[in-house]
């Protein structure tokens, strides 16, 4: 029960993906109320907030585009008078088409640029006040590619790599505030984002023989392998862990 006697709550922002529903419900179960945006899926919005809702804990959710910075912020700072934000959780990515860069056009890179990291950075920037309040953690949801390319995989890990660098420099620009930042890199799931793109046919089996086969582990992650990092990561268990990223990945950045 990590947050149970923390003021105010956990935001994840990308609540109704695979691994921030993981998170959410994780949260939760250790003690913390719990606040989530997602973008367009209402029926996945609410049956979320029924489950958080099941298990005692007053949640609230909000249908967001993270480009929006005015949105972000007010939806943010209408926590101010609830206890405020004790732990971000950023997982929001989009479904990546796997192709090589020399396919993506200009205009599709920017799209993700702005989702990606301006989304992160809007978000970051509204809660930071609430967070120094509370002296609260940020744990972004990047991928184990920033450190081990897998080819194809451009339009995913170029955006989370500059994710990661902000991670850095939040921590070290934010500490003497009492603020920690982490990020947790998944390498290869069965569940999440992962899951859509086989469904869609990105993957081949060769494809995923393949990945296995650079995974030490000889499996796939889950998405609450990734949930259990995160929430070690936003714990005061982690109370001295600031700036590092910790890959998700099997063994496979080993």
């Amino acid at each position: 029960m990590d947050f149970e006697n923390l003021a105010g709550c956990a935001l994840v922002t990308g609540g109704t993906g695979g691994i921030g529903s993981a998170i959410c419900q994780l949260l939760a179960e250790r003690g913390s109320k719990v606040a989530f945006t997602f973008f367009q899926n209402e029926e996945a919005a609410q049956k979320l907030e029924d489950n958080l809702g099941s298990r005692g804990k007053t949640s609230a959710s909000q249908s967001l585009d993270l480009r929006d910075a005015d949105a972000i912020s007010a939806f943010i700072n209408s926590f101010r008078d609830q206890g405020g934000i004790h732990t971000l959780v950023h997982t929001v990515g989009p479904p990546i088409p796997q192709m090589h860069l020399s396919k993506v056009s200009p205009s599709v890179f920017q799209e993700h640029v702005e989702l990606e990291i301006n989304g992160f950075f809007n978000t970051v920037h509204a809660a930071l006040p609430l967070l120094r309040d509370c002296q609260g953690s940020i744990v972004a949801v990047t991928t184990a590619a920033t450190d081990r390319y897998p080819v194809r995989d451009g339009l995913s890990a170029s955006p989370k790599a500059a994710v990661e660098m902000l991670v850095r420099g939040i921590a070290a620009e934010e500490g003497k505030f009492g603020v920690r930042a982490n990020a947790v890199g998944p390498g290869m799931l069965s569940e999440g984002m992962a899951e859509e793109l086989i469904s869609r046919g990105e993957y081949s089996q060769k494809d995923l023989d393949i990945a296995l086969g650079n995974i030490p582990l000889q499996r796939f992650g889950k998405a609450n392998d990734v949930a259990e990092a995160v929430c070690f990561l936003a714990s005061k268990r982690a109370n001295y862990i600031s700036g590092q990223i910790l890959n998700i990945d099997g063994g496979y950045t080993a």
